[in-house]
C-alpha cells in the first residue's frame, strides 16, 4: 500500500519536473503533476494487486 503513496508522489515531483522543464505556467505544471500522478498511480496499483495475488 505504501508503494501506491510513492509512486504517486515520484510522479508529482517528476510531472512537475518536466512541466518546469518545458517552460510551462502554473496550470500547466498542476496539469502534469495530475496526469503523471494518475499514470504512476495506477501503475503502482495494479503491480500490488499483481503481486498480492502471489502469481
Amino acid at each position: 500500500m505504501l508503494l501506491i503513496y510513492f509512486a504517486a508522489l515520484f510522479g508529482a515531483g517528476l510531472g512537475a519536473y518536466h512541466a518546469m522543464r518545458k517552460g510551462g505556467n502554473v496550470k500547466d505544471i498542476a496539469q502534469y503533476v495530475v496526469v503523471y500522478i494518475l499514470i504512476f498511480g495506477l501503475i503502482a496499483l495494479f503491480y500490488t494487486i499483481y503481486t498480492a495475488q502471489g502469481v
